[in-house]
């Protein structure tokens, strides 16, 4: 593994893993596949602090059922300063992952910025192909922004993030939003899919050895496809007719990521359409990096980032 200019601590954690032979996650059936995430992240995560305020409730859908969701904030309720809000949206290929697979990292963030931090439960595939996901995390991000004041929150101080696939959808979440004429101050995108069908040189460098391995992404191309929806700019936001006048952008990479060509290609994208981009990317380190924060510390710095690109948006709005 010499070719890849990983840290120590990231090499030593590979190393690990491999040890520990697990079998690869797009060997397992869906339910398993699940849960062998959920249990790595526990296991690789810090665990996020304790916060005054943590609330459960869920956002109903024009597409189906209503869709859990999950409030933190290091504040307690207060109607007369409503808070400001960051819609997370989870990573996992659009196949695995949850709200409890981003909390600790919510945590981090709610506890830093002095935002409150949402985080739901879409659609997943197989069982909900493109663009159900999607739809879902509009339909939650629309929603916030007409039921903010219920919750405390500041309707006119919204942002959105995700990691990985929910990076992909919550760049798809800040195209749908400026056309729908809904201001966000801020969108966060750690690490995105953009788009599929080019082979970029980080994907032909990185994606052997490696935890995001070509062989598992195409894994969740296959449940995710439906093969009568041509994916569109909701699967490859890259690919939209235009990225003017979309809300600035925080864009946070992993050096050795079959990914970060997409991310560098997608702030490219929306520099050269005028949108204010911060990019950072973080040297020797690999995919999902946040969610092991025991081993790397780049994960705690990424989350101080993001925290402090949030802090400064709301400001600004």
């Amino acid at each position: 593994m010499s070719h890849h200019p990983l840290t120590p601590a990231a090499r030593h954690l590979l190393e690990k893993i491999r040890q520990a032979g697990f079998p690869p996650i797009h060997t397992l059936p869906i339910e398993q596949a699940r849960m062998g995430y959920l249990v790595s992240v526990q296991t690789m995560a810090t665990p996020g602090p304790a916060l005054a305020r943590v609330e459960d409730f869920s956002i109903p859908t024009p597409h189906g059922a209503a869709l859990r969701a999950r409030l933190w904030s290091d504040q307690p309720r207060d109607a007369a300063r409503p808070q400001p809000v960051l819609l997370y949206l989870h990573g996992g290929g659009f196949v695995i992952g949850s709200i409890e697979t981003c909390e600790a990292m919510c945590r981090q963030i709610a506890q830093a910025s002095g935002a409150a931090v949402v985080a739901i439960d879409y659609r997943l595939a197989p069982e909900h192909k493109f663009p159900a996901p999607f739809l879902d995390c509009f339909a939650a991000l629309d929603w916030l922004a007409a039921q903010a004041a219920t919750l405390g929150l500041d309707a006119q101080r919204i942002a959105v993030g995700g990691d990985s696939a929910g990076g992909t959808l919550a760049a798809a979440c800040a195209l749908h939003a400026r056309d729908a004429g809904l201001k966000l101050a801020l969108q966060v995108l750690i690490y995105p899919s953009v788009q599929t069908s080019q082979l970029t040189e980080s994907l032909a460098t990185y994606s052997r050895e490696l935890l995001l391995s070509r062989e598992l992404m195409a894994w969740f191309d296959q449940q995710y496809k439906d093969p009568a929806t041509p994916y569109d700019w909701r699967r490859q936001p890259l690919l939209a007719p235009s990225h003017a006048g979309l809300a600035p952008a925080w864009i946070g990479l992993a050096e050795c990521d079959a990914l970060a060509d997409d991310g560098r290609m997608y702030a490219q994208a929306l520099q050269a359409a005028g949108v204010p981009v911060q990019l950072r990317i973080w040297p020797g380190v690999i995919h999902d990096f946040i969610n092991m924060g025991r081993f790397l510390p780049e994960a705690g710095e990424l989350h101080a980032a993001v925290a402090q690109a949030l802090k400064q948006a709301f400001a600004a709005a």
